[in-house]
């Protein structure tokens, strides 16, 4: 692809279609400048294979901000809107609607409040607001789902196999196996969510982090092929990298061949001064020969080497591997808590791809419009209950109890204040009978979530290090009950309404379905 080419696809088109058709209806109707309120939020945890996450963490905002700050219709753009044409040959794009376009292509109008990346975070509550001209926001739509929806999935699994890790070292491994230039996205989310270092070079080094990486077993089958061994192979290895020397042992015979040769050359290294890092293991049953192969490097003298596991890893296969050694361990006279603090995890494939649930269910949602110089709640009912939308302008809260711990996220009306509140009615989304009422003096916080990130087009917050983005990380995780972080059947974790914001939910569905049970009966339906 050329370099004109990349500007078009990657640029102010990167959209679907039907958002430049509702565009132009909308500057049809003289709608397009009405300022109008967008929501993103996803709708449920990811639902893997064998289990559902408990919570999510945000990822992909800076790279939207980026998307946003450097996006401009070019007349190429242009002319591909004007060439489109409708069934009867038509020019689908008018002149005048394509002439605002040029005027008014870019997200100069669009102001934004969000959840800061890192932050863990849960369905229903808005990640992102969006307030603008209703014809720039909607063109605003399909890219943010894009940056977002991706990221924040893939950091999630990330936080999962570092805590299934047991906090121990994650290095991603994906680059291979991800869905083209996606691979940076994934990559750096996977850096905020969970892995420490990646092996993807150049997003490392742009991340400010050293990559990290290993030898593949090409390099062995190289050996081999001209006439050499497995031996040769890790010698020359160990002469190139002598202080970061991580030795793949699996190719040949992981216990029979490749340990003892990769102890020969950790001796070798050791007599010359130099301390060998470890050895990975790539193939088999992970567990198994980790404790095998710890206890022949623990009777070599090297029994601080650390052991690298990839191969299919992800937070079930690890917990998995965990149980396991814990229980064999013991049995080869390995201390299992010894063998579990050498671990470093490569993963690959079943991070970068997100295995068991591919595709975060992130939406969003027109929820206010300006009407007659104010503001007027925009609400879509739907025959599903969970997906009734909370209209209006609102804010995001979350509420901890006195342990410190995060016992709901709430949504409110846009005036009203919780910190000062005494007490707080909360709201299920859904079921009408099931409340609760706090008491502000039984809570030891009230944290408001958002914070401005846009106006007019504009930053309004600096750019942030993955550092800062993982200590949020670490902070919010801290403060999430041990049950809401459970890999499998995790405790359900409230997020709920304010009194107000749920009565004014109700009244406009109520007046909704009033208005629609009378459209029914003037076009002659009867209800049963």
């Amino acid at each position: 692809m050329n370099e004109h080419s990349r500007q078009i696809t990657e640029g102010m088109l990167f959209t679907d279609f039907y958002q430049l058709t509702m565009a132009q209806l909308y500057f049809r109707m003289g709608m397009h400048e009405c300022n109008a309120q967008f929501d993103y939020f996803f709708r449920s945890y990811p639902n893997y294979d064998e289990a559902k996450a408990g919570y999510c963490i945000a990822a992909g905002l800076e790279w939207l901000l980026d998307w946003m700050d450097n996006v401009r219709l070019s007349e190429s753009d242009l002319e591909h809107l004007r060439a489109q044409r409708g069934r009867s040959g038509k020019s689908l794009f008018k002149d005048d609607f394509l002439s605002w376009l040029r005027r008014e292509g870019s997200f100069d109008g669009i102001s934004l409040t969000a959840i800061p990346e890192g932050r863990v975070v849960h369905p229903n509550i808005p990640m992102v607001v969006a307030r603008g001209p209703l014809a720039t926001a909607q063109l605003l739509e399909s890219s943010l789902l894009n940056h977002l929806n991706y990221q924040t999935l893939i950091a999630t699994k990330a936080a999962r196999i570092k805590q299934a890790g047991l906090g121990k070292m994650v290095i991603e491994f994906g680059l291979r196996r991800a869905q083209g230039k996606a691979a940076n996205a994934g990559t750096r989310a996977a850096l905020i969510g969970g892995a420490d270092f990646t092996s993807n070079t150049g997003i490392s080094y742009t991340l400010g982090l050293p990559p990290k990486g290993t030898h593949a077993h090409s390099m062995v089958q190289a050996f081999i092929a001209m006439g050499g061994d497995e031996l040769d192979a890790f010698r020359a290895y160990a002469n190139v990298y002598p202080d970061d020397c991580v030795l793949l042992v699996d190719t040949i015979d992981t216990l029979g061949s490749g340990v003892p040769n990769a102890i020969r050359v950790f001796e070798e290294l050791r007599r010359k001064g130099h301390q060998p890092v470890g050895v990975r293991l790539d193939s088999g049953d992970l567990a198994y020969l980790a404790v095998r192969t710890a206890r022949m490097l623990d009777d070599a003298g090297f029994p601080d080497s650390k052991i690298v596991l990839s191969n299919k890893i992800d937070d079930i296969v690890l917990m998995q591997i965990m149980a396991q050694i814990r229980e064999e361990a013991p049995l080869h006279g390995v201390d299992p808590d010894a063998l579990i603090h050498r671990f470093v995890y490569g993963v690959g494939t079943r991070l970068i791809t997100s295995a068991g649930d591919s595709a975060l269910d992130g939406v969003y949602k027109l929820v206010s419009m300006e009407r007659d110089g104010g503001w007027v709640p925009a609400l879509k009912v739907s025959e599903t209950p969970e997906k009734t939308l909370n209209p209006g302008f609102k804010r995001v809260w979350r509420l901890y109890d006195r342990n410190g711990k995060a016992t709901a996220d709430c949504l409110s009306l846009e005036d009203e204040d919780l910190e000062n509140a005494h007490k707080i009615e909360l709201r299920h989304p859904v079921e009408a009978g099931m409340s609760r009422v706090l008491e502000r003096s039984r809570l030891s916080g009230i944290e408001p979530l958002h914070i401005d990130v846009l106006r007019d087009g504009r930053r309004t917050f600096e750019t942030e290090s993955i550092k800062v983005m993982r200590e949020r990380r670490d902070a919010d995780l801290s403060r999430l009950d041990p049950g809401v972080k459970r890999i499998l059947n995790p405790h359900i974790y409230h997020v709920s309404l304010t009194e107000r914001l749920w009565k004014l939910k109700r009244e406009l569905v109520a007046e909704m379905s009033t208005a629609r049970r009378d459209l029914r009966l003037e076009s002659g339906d009867s209800e049963t």
